[in-house]
């Protein structure tokens, strides 16, 4: 029995495109899977720890090798309770909108939570970072959504740093197992269109997962 993770950026509720694609894909994944656990993490419920001051010095303190102390270690208590619910999932579904050409901040604050010295990384004074979830046979999906940028457009409609500032993250994780799906329907193309062609995706993709 596998685990399956979904972590939603959106915060629309029924009103998100990433999100009702994220469905499909989950019902699929149910139907072929129904013995795995399936979670759903939206970011936006407040169970996302924030990462300021407390957790920051936390992080130098465990990268210089000591333990967190004073306000130091409840802060790295509740980023490493993020990770734990992160790691412990076999296969992951990321929603992700476009905004303002990049990702949400929550989902960044995600990514700043969940990427800690000794879990997701570590760092090599003569070779550089080492990805510690690679070979750990964890796959990812990622439904992208956008409303103006598309990628048949020019730069006259946006920047995409969505996808590969995103892409990028995984892939720095360890994660190399990556499959995309794409919303993209542009202020010009056919709405409806596009979102057959992401749903047709997204229960190939779930289907293979």
């Amino acid at each position: 029995m596998a685990s399956l993770l979904h972590i939603s950026a959106s915060p629309r509720g029924e009103a998100s495109e990433s999100l009702r694609i994220a469905g499909t894909f989950v019902d699929v994944y149910r139907d072929a899977n129904p013995d795995d656990q399936i979670d759903t993490w939206d970011l936006w419920d407040g169970t996302l720890p924030e990462f300021g001051r407390a957790a920051a010095a936390a992080k130098m303190t465990v990268l210089g090798g000591g333990e967190p102390a004073g306000d130091q270690a409840p802060a790295w208590d509740d980023v490493q309770a993020a990770i734990t619910r992160f790691l412990a999932a076999d296969r992951l579904l990321f929603s992700v909108p476009m905004w303002n050409a990049g990702i949400p901040y929550i989902l960044k604050q995600f990514i700043d939570v969940v990427s800690q010295p000794g879990s997701i990384f570590g760092v090599h004074s003569q070779t550089g970072y080492q990805h510690l979830l690679a070979g750990s046979g964890k796959k990812a999906a990622v439904i992208y959504s956008s409303a103006v940028w598309g990628p048949d457009l020019g730069p006259e409609f946006g920047s995409n740093f969505q996808s590969t500032y995103f892409a990028d993250w995984l892939r720095w994780t360890g994660i190399a197992d990556i499959a995309v799906i794409r919303f993209h329907p542009t202020l010009t193309g056919d709405v409806a269109d596009a979102r057959l062609t992401a749903d047709a995706e997204a229960r190939a993709v779930s289907k293979a997962f």
